[in-house]
């Protein structure tokens, strides 16, 4: 067996209070309490983790709706016909609540026989039923949609599950349908999703239809936070050499309840017989010793040790064999056994909507194009469980050969990674408050700021932890002043960040280019995604979001970066130093602010959000990969696109607004030079334009 490798990883520890497992008097956990508290809304909007009990939230609104406000019937939308199983007949009243979650066998659409299609006239056959309660998937709702139209769906709750399958763009059918729904104005909508961003970077919803919705926020890390058993997830990332299955035991621990999920076969990853590829990671685990002749899981005599071990193989083809293993993944036990099924192989399956509460360990061969699908990837592996204290995420991927197609293409895979990285780091990590610091800045209740107290005179950080949330004090940071802008900075930071790293361009910039000034990044690329994601908020409000965008993705950078070079280690009650939950991520951010002159909005501007990303990997990369993927970006680059140019253009004159003169190419200030080179190159073109009629 190979040496484990140390893999580069970014680690955040929890409290494991318990805090979001209890459930209150009418049986609804914290999560589905926050959704409830906005029953009344007609289109409502609901961001949660997985395992966060969106299903059963979802039952205590349908519920109330059709009893208590006058909608007709709730119609359930998930995405494929296993999730359906999700809304099964549940005796809530068990639990305290006042009524039982009940669907007809016939309106469990997800458990008919046959294609999509043939279930719309079940749909149809529903809708004029006095049943309340029907489960179908996306396809079934689209057809139905379709063929019967938007209107016989009047007074209805339409629920749509994992809200992330749907997009503003022309061509995705359920968003399209989506908007004439909510421009008719007679349905009521609940859209549930765990990860509110698509891997295409399409807008979900138009900003317009965004706003029509209430939105519930409940954080990766209130619920990581508020387990019984969890403490700590890992996220990192291995590159190697050669063909993936040699090095597959480098970042693979046997012991550990592992889901694999191998390359697709057109990825540069893939060895191109994916068979072969299970059957070497099969080899390399230990001696074949058969298949359990109920689930279809392979044994194997594990080499470590020589026990045997369950391998579930979802990749093969074989019908038969696949079903066999499917129904065995499918068995009650499963839940209650840790010693079930211990490494599931898995290529398109075992993501979404699949449980399996003991998996400590997610590892991903290959490049995920889609943010969304590394989340839900992630999501499999922080389920809490008895006995679970840590879990990771793993993904393995390719350092290229000296040819320049591989190295291009690599590029492009390397900021994939990167991206997913980064905002995972976000999305996992506390809830920022930042605030602004004035002469009258008092401490806000609930929050300790520290051995030494509420300092007056300096930016302070103060920790809820209650609540996790971490305030931060920033001077001369502009206040949302809108209620809507209000909402965005509480509960849309991470949206975009998704946004903002799913920006080749700005991403292959702050790696890669040496000569790349940080408010290129900061102002004017956050800038452009602010406006183009909240085209009706004010200037000022457009400001004010930019700002806490870049301070929430900077501040977690300088965080990750004082933890990896300082420690930021606490004394236990026994004096031994080891990182406690929670400790390290506050202990980096006081560190970093106490590190800093003066925290200010221009100071965090002038960082760039990707410096800790090349940090690391210069620690993981060959030293020519890296040289090979600065020439690349330096052939890409160009001095200025025309939209580059315009939005410069736009800084100089803020920039005469504020200093009274415009921008000067001769300034020592780097981004003052840039400002002015990209206004004289927007001046340039406008002239060439009217030269030319």
């Amino acid at each position: 067996m190979n040496k484990e490798i140390e893999i580069p990883s970014v680690s955040v520890k929890y409290a494991a209070n318990g805090k979001s497992k209890k459930s209150n008097e009418m049986g609804m956990r914290e999560m589905q309490e926050r959704a409830y508290e906005k029953r009344g809304e007609q289109y409502l909007l609901i961001k949660s983790p997985p395992a966060s009990g969106k299903s059963r939230a979802l039952m205590f609104l349908a519920l109330d709706k059709t009893a208590n406000q006058g909608v007709k019937q709730a119609i359930i939308v998930v995405p494929e016909k296993s999730i359906g199983k999700s809304f099964d007949n549940t005796p809530l009243s068990d639990f305290g609540f006042w009524t039982d979650w009940e669907v007809k066998p016939k309106w469990n659409l997800c458990n008919s026989p046959g294609e999509d299609g043939g279930t719309v006239k079940s749909v149809r056959a529903f809708l004029d039923s006095d049943d309340t309660n029907l489960v179908c998937t996306h396809a079934t709702f689209r057809f139905a949609v379709e063929k019967f139209g938007i209107e016989v769906f009047d007074n209805r709750l339409i629920a749509i599950d994992e809200f992330h399958h749907v997009s503003a763009n022309p061509d995705n059918v359920l968003g399209n349908q989506l908007e004439e729904f909510l421009a008719r104005d007679k349905v009521h909508v609940v859209a549930m999703t765990g990860s509110y961003f698509r891997g295409d970077a399409d807008a979900v919803m138009s900003p317009d239809d965004e706003a029509k919705f209430e939105t519930v926020t409940y954080t990766y890390y209130e619920q990581l936070n508020g387990y019984e058993y969890l403490k700590e997830l890992d996220i990192g990332y291995y590159f190697y050499n050669g063909p993936y299955v040699d090095d597959i035991l480098k970042v693979l621990d046997p012991h550990e309840k592992t889901i694999i999920h191998i390359p697709n076969v057109n990825s540069r990853e893939s060895t191109k017989d994916k068979i072969k590829e299970v059957e070497h990671i099969i080899d390399e685990l230990g001696d074949w010793q058969g298949v359990d002749e109920e689930t279809g899981f392979h044994l194997i005599k594990r080499e470590s040790d020589g026990e045997i071990i369950k391998v579930a193989d979802l990749v093969d083809d074989d019908p038969n064999k696949r079903a066999r293993v499917q129904a065995g993944l499918r068995s009650p036990v499963m839940e209650n056994d840790r010693d079930y099924v211990d490494i599931i192989i898995a290529l398109g399956m075992a993501k979404e909507g699949f449980d399996w509460i003991w998996c400590e360990h997610a590892l991903t061969v290959g490049y995920r194009a889609s943010l969304t699908e590394i989340v839900q990837i992630i999501g499999r592996a922080t389920r809490d469980a008895p006995g679970k204290e840590r879990t990771r995420f793993t993904n393995l991927i390719a350092e290229p050969d000296a040819s320049q197609d591989a190295v291009t293409d690599a590029v492009n895979d390397t900021l994939k990674a990167i991206a997913a990285s980064l905002l995972m780091e976000q999305v996992l990590a506390p809830r920022f408050d930042f605030t602004p610091k004035t002469p009258t800045s008092t401490p806000l209740a609930g929050f300790d700021y520290g051995e030494g107290g509420y300092d007056p005179a300096k930016p302070n950080v103060g920790v809820n932890k209650e609540t996790g949330q971490i305030q931060i004090e920033i001077t001369g940071l502009a206040e949302p002043k809108s209620e809507e802008a209000q909402r965005i900075v509480k509960d849309d930071l991470n949206d975009l960040v998704a946004a903002f790293t799913q920006d080749t361009r700005t991403v292959e910039r702050g790696i890669f280019d040496t000569e790349v000034v940080p408010e290129e990044l900061t102002q004017v690329a956050m800038g452009k995604i602010v406006a183009t994601k909240y085209p009706n908020e004010s200037d000022d409000d457009k400001e004010a979001i930019r700002q806490h965008a870049v301070a929430a993705v900077n501040m977690t950078q300088q965080v990750k970066k004082a933890i990896n070079e300082q420690g930021a280690l606490d004394s236990t009650s026994d004096g031994e130093n080891e990182p406690r939950a929670n400790t390290g991520f506050v202990d980096g951010i006081r560190q970093f602010v106490m590190d800093v002159t003066s925290l200010d909005v221009d100071f965090i501007d002038r960082i760039n959000p990707f410096g800790e990303a090349y940090a690391i990997l210069a620690k993981s990369m060959s030293e020519e990969s890296l040289r090979q993927f600065g020439n690349i970006i330096a052939g890409r680059r160009a001095n200025f696109s025309d939209e580059e140019a315009k939005e410069l253009a736009v800084r100089a004159l803020k920039f005469k607004r504020e200093r009274g003169r415009l921008p000067e190419v001769t300034s020592n200030d780097p981004w003052e030079k840039r400002i002015a080179e990209g206004m004289n190159a927007y001046a340039d073109k406008m002239a060439k334009a009217k030269q030319n009629g």
